[in-house]
């Protein structure tokens, strides 16, 4: 699971738009270097600062992702059985477990190569899926796939497979387990614990 989230940091955190017209290939591509580029000359984020981290995270990732659509695919059935106010608490919870993951394994990686793939899609979709190798010394490339929807808002992610494995799906199961044992309510607070557990360990690096 920490590979797995690891992993996607490196690969989520650069998403941010130029402009909201750009075709999702290339605006994976230009906005990946781009950041990756910020965060490596960043002096803040490399003496460690998580605040100016979450900061970059904040202004550069969220815009482009719909974490609506997120939550309710990692919920599955359950969705449609919670409240609205249910539905808002669980995705400003989810937004925030993924921003602070991000922050925390985004420490580690700093060096990374990426191998953007040709887009496969035709002008006329609306649903595509990007694709990128992560490139690591003496180990085999990681594919990220990043499932991408146009909207009235530019392009937006609502999943991310890495090595063959959904973000959303993974959540899903783990999701899934604590409603049945706990309900709705008890899903929300065990986020709110996992967020707060986050936020303590990063005040103390």
């Amino acid at each position: 699971m920490k590979r797995f989230l690891s992993m996607l940091c490196l690969t989520l955190a650069p998403l941010t738009a130029p402009a909201q017209d750009a075709a999702p290939d290339v605006l994976v591509k230009s906005v990946t270097l781009e950041v990756i580029d910020l965060i490596a000359k960043d002096k803040e984020i490399k003496a460690g600062s998580r605040a100016k981290l979450i900061e970059v995270i904040e202004a550069k990732v969220l815009p482009h992702f719909n974490f609506t659509a997120m939550t309710a695919l990692a919920m599955g059935q359950n969705w449609n059985k919670s409240s609205p106010e249910q539905k808002k608490r669980l995705t400003e919870e989810f937004r925030t477990l993924l921003v602070r993951t991000y922050a925390s394994a985004l420490a580690a990686y700093s060096e990374q190569k990426f191998d953007f793939r040709p887009l496969r899609a035709k002008p006329t979709d609306t649903d595509v899926t990007v694709n990128v190798r992560v490139l690591q010394p003496g180990a085999q490339p990681v594919t990220i796939d990043y499932s991408m929807e146009k909207t009235a808002n530019g392009w937006k992610v609502y999943d991310v497979m890495v090595g063959g494995v959904s973000l959303v799906a993974n959540y899903r199961t783990e999701f899934a387990n604590t409603v049945r044992n706990s309900g709705i309510d008890g899903l929300i607070k065990d986020l709110q614990t996992k967020n707060r557990s986050l936020a303590k360990q990063q005040e103390k690096k």
